[in-house]
This record gives structure tokens, C-alpha cells and sequence, in this order.
């Protein structure tokens, strides 16, 4: 902080309490997601920018006022505000110890700390550490990607972190926030009806919460800029890198591509075609990153064998439909490829380690999902399950799998899909 703020802590902190009550949003959507909270662990929020990573803090600080946890046990700090800035480690201990001696009687219960984009705080682990073992303390942090990934606080905090990945709006939170809710006879004509008119407009829309329910060409730039924002700050600036033609196409493509297959070797063919330079490595690398900034992910072969799922092509798929259709042709061109999408992201919420399956004799079953508990199943998503060929398509791979496999399978249909909706 600025050395003339350094004697006004004090009234500081009081202001910040009572913005933070008086702005704090009355209505949210109940995001369908939990964190561990266990002691001595800190809690973090990961994820892409915008898709709610602060709304959802403010959810669980709502929560714990409704269990019964005081107010003044309960310490919120945005470390994006001006007033907070620069802040070091020092900073963040003294505004931690102002709180304490506001409301002496917090030394004797557990208080809550929420920091909002802590990345911004150098030095912010060591007090946190500290925090851990001295404190009788809850602290959940959270952090744009550019900055605060997963291995990163992993290694910040040498394993006294429990991540939890916040996705755009799953398919239910989406009719939330839009105003639709589940229908109250969801399986009666009507109800079903309005729900699969619905799923294919979130296929086409997306569940970012800012784009949810607005004008669809406000919707469409505003998705493009995300992937700007993205490009720049989580990937050009944050890896140093010197230009942004090949990392624009690479993530065109992939954006534009959820359930191809994508192959390093025949992606640099294409872009020696094109007259753009790139090694091996550094698209491997380029890869990552865009997997790191969560915009677009590559999904291997499942095979007992290291070497052989990594030398075959992987599988796309991007962070939020909408997001894909605003850089390509629109997801209503090819809503198959999007309920795909919508399955991958559905089994990556439920914290699904994601594979796809391909037979002895080369039928490809979408997704072998390890669940966290160890459970493994297969997925195979269809769209039209009116069409005769296709469905049959579909079940002949999901069957050869599953007998090669002797794992369980479902095959996901928009019926089956919105019948599991509860």
C-alpha cells in the first residue's frame, strides 16, 4: 500500500467492511459446487476469468452468515481495488492484524478470511502459511489465471492447498440465471418441450454469467474480448512471448473444433502450408498454455500404455460453447459437436479425470471418465437420437467399448441428458 495509507489501516478496513456489506449482491445464482474446507488447508478458486470465481465467493460468505457465523468474524478483502495497491506480504499481515483488534473476540473462534485476487500481493503465501499455524482461521483464496494457477499454489503453498475448479454456468444454474428455472413438470409434454427449446439456445449462448440472458450481438463481443483478454494476459504476457499469430490460430482452431481430433504433426503441416513458423515444441508448449488459461483442453487416448496415448492424436474441447460458436460458425450449425462439449464439461464439474476410448477395430466411444472416487464409466454423446443410423452408430461403438473394457456405459441423449437433471 501507498506509505501514506500505512497509519490509516485502521479506518481502512472499516470502509472496506462496510462497502463490501452494501455491495454485496442480495440475489445470486446457487452455483452447483462445494469446497472441501478442511483445517489447516486453504481453499482456492480456479478457473478462466469471468466465470464467477468472486460471485461465488460472496455465495459461501452467505452461507456462513446463515450458519450462524458473525459478521465480524468474516474478513473480505479485493485486492483489485486501488486502495489495496501496491500490497506486499507486510501489508496483507497488517491488514489481518487491524481486523483482529477491531473485534478482539475473533482470537477466540474461527474467523474467515476471504482474498480476492491474492496474486496481486506479493509475498502473499508467507503470511498465509503463517496464518495456517498461528490462527484459528478458514482462508479461501482466489486469483485470475494468468497468475495463480493450480501448480502454482500447490507449490506457493507446499501442499496446504485444496483447489477447486468454478466453470461457466452448467446447464441448470444457466436456467437460474436467466430467469427459466426447471420447469415444476420437467418429464410432461410441455415441460419437456420448453426444456430441450432451452438447451439447444445454452448450447448456442453459453454459461458465461455476464453473457446469460443478454442481446446476442452484445453476447458476441463481449465472448470474442474474453478470448482477447485471454490471449494477451494469460498467454502473450504472462509467457513472455514474442508474437501472437501462431497462438491466435492455434486457438481459433481449437475453439472452433470441439470433438475433433487434434494432432501436433498434421496441425504444423498446416501451418508450414500457410507460410506461419513453428517447432514441435513450442506448439506442445502453446498447447499448454491454452489449457492452463482453462480456454481449451486436449483430451488423450485412454491406454494402459504412456507412449501410446501420447502419440495419438487428442480430442478438443473448449471451455463454454458459447465461447466456441462466437469465434467459429456458431454452435447452432453443428449442435452435435456442442452437446458433446456440454458432456466433457459436465464429467471435468464433477472433478472427472477425462479420456476417450477408441476399439480394437477403431469405433471411437467419447469419453472414459475416472471418477474421483475411482470409478470408471464410459460416455457417448448423440445429439439426434431421432436419426436411425446415427443412434445405431453411436450404441455399436458404446457396446464394442464397453465389452472390451467391461466397464459400465450410458449413452447420452438430449432425453436422457435433461432426465438426469434434478
Amino acid at each position: 500500500m501507498y506509505p501514506s495509507m500505512e497509519g490509516q489501516i485502521d479506518r481502512l478496513l472499516l470502509t472496506l467492511r462496510e462497502e463490501f456489506d452494501s455491495v454485496r449482491p442480495r440475489r445470486l445464482v446457487r452455483r452447483r459446487l462445494s469446497i472441501p474446507e478442511l483445517p489447516h488447508k486453504v481453499d482456492a478458486l480456479i478457473g478462466m476469468r469471468r466465470t464467477g470465481k468472486t460471485w461465488f465467493l460472496f455465495q459461501l460468505v452467505d452461507e456462513r452468515l446463515a450458519a450462524g457465523v458473525p459478521p465480524e468474524a468474516i474478513l473480505y478483502l479485493n485486492f483489485e481495488d486501488d486502495r489495496l495497491l501496491p500490497a506486499t506480504g507486510p501489508d496483507l499481515a497488517r491488514l489481518v492484524d487491524a481486523f483482529y483488534a477491531a473485534f478482539p473476540e475473533n482470537h477466540d473462534r474461527i474467523c474467515h478470511l476471504f482474498l480476492d485476487e491474492v496474486q496481486n500481493v506479493e509475498g502473499w503465501e508467507r503470511v498465509v502459511r503463517r496464518l495456517l499455524d498461528t490462527r484459528r482461521v478458514r482462508i479461501l483464496v482466489t486469483g485470475s489465471s494468468a497468475r495463480l494457477l493450480g501448480r502454482e499454489i500447490a507449490t506457493a503453498l507446499r501442499g496446504r492447498s485444496l483447489p477447486t475448479e468454478v466453470w461457466p454456468y452448467g446447464f441448470v444454474e444457466w436456467l437460474d440465471a436467466t430467469g427459466s428455472g426447471l420447469p415444476s413438470s420437467p418429464r410432461g409434454p410441455r415441460g419437456r418441450d420448453r426444456l430441450r427449446k432451452a438447451l439447444a439456445r445454452y448450447l448456442d449462448e453459453g454459461g458465461f454469467p455476464e453473457t446469460a440472458g443478454i442481446d446476442p450481438a452484445a453476447r458476441l463481443r463481449i465472448l470474442q474480448d474474453y478470448v482477447q483478454v485471454v490471449i494477451f494476459r494469460d498467454i502473450v504476457e504472462r509467457h513472455k512471448l514474442k508474437g501472437t499469430v501462431l497462438v491466435r490460430y492455434l486457438i481459433r482452431w481449437l475453439l472452433r473444433s470441439p470433438g475433433h481430433l487434434f494432432s501436433v504433426h498434421k496441425f504444423l503441416h498446416d501451418l508450414h502450408s500457410q507460410g506461419i513458423r513453428a517447432s514441435k515444441n513450442a506448439l506442445h508448449e502453446y498447447v499448454g498454455h491454452v489449457g492452463d488459461a482453462y480456454l481449451a483442453f486436449t483430451v488423450p487416448l485412454f491406454s494402459e500404455s504412456v507412449r501410446k496415448a501420447n502419440s495419438n492424436p487428442r480430442k478438443v474441447y473448449a471451455v463454454d460453447t458459447g465461447l466456441s460458436g462466437a469465434v467459429g460458425l456458431g454452435s447452432s450449425r453443428n449442435r452435435g459437436q456442442a452437446f458433446e462439449n456440454l458432456v466433457y464439461l459436465d464429467l471435468r464439474r464433477q472433478g472427472c479425470e477425462v479420456t476417450y476410448y477408441l476399439t480394437e477395430d477403431r469405433l471411437e466411444c467419447d469419453f472414459l471418465a475416472c471418477f474421483p472416487d475411482g470409478r470408471r464409466r464410459l460416455y457417448q454423446a448423440c445429439w439426434d437420437a431421432t436419426d436411425a443410423a446415427t443412434l445405431e452408430r453411436e450404441r455399436r461403438a458404446l457396446d464394442r467399448a464397453r465389452k472390451e473394457t467391461g466397464l459400465d456405459g450410458e449413452l447420452v441423449t438430449p432425453d436422457t441428458y435433461l432426465d438426469s437433471l434434478g
